[in-house]
């Protein structure tokens, strides 16, 4: 009797254990609760759509009167929202750019902090258009 009660603790020690070695993780509850990143397109309120081409790839962020620089956009194809690595001499406070997301509304850009810098529209091949949160008018181009 005494061997079994062993062998079984032995047994579920194994098991749990075996049950954290892997990257999922052993749970009790089989549902989840899957909630949309931070900053994207669901945080704006309004619903993601494809955007109109595949935005990875290297952009040219421009505004009349002032510097323009590179923004290397980081997603799969397809992809409603991804990354922004800014070069230097970005416009306003555009080097601080890190997310883009696409909605219903245009595409948005978005800050370290998820604040929103800029909105824009598709404005032909290859083209957006629109403003700062400021006001200022900026394009974005290929």
């Amino acid at each position: 009797m005494a061997t079994r009660i062993a062998t079984l603790s032995i047994l579920a020690c194994t098991a749990l254990l075996a049950a954290c070695s892997g990257s999922d993780r052993f749970t009790w509850d089989s549902g989840s609760s899957s909630s949309p990143p931070s900053g994207g397109a669901a945080a704006s309120g309004s619903p993601a759509v494809a955007p109109p081409l595949n935005l990875a790839g290297r952009w040219t962020l421009s505004s009349t009167g002032t510097s323009s620089c590179a923004m290397t956009f980081g997603a799969n194809p397809n992809a409603t929202e991804g990354t922004i690595a800014p070069a230097g001499g970005c416009p306003y406070n555009f080097y601080t750019s890190r997310k883009w997301a696409y909605a219903e509304t245009g595409l948005t850009i978005r800050d370290h902090n998820a604040q929103p810098l800029a909105q824009l529209a598709p404005a032909g091949p290859n083209r957006f258009e629109g403003k700062t949160g400021s006001g200022q008018d900026i394009a974005l181009s290929r």
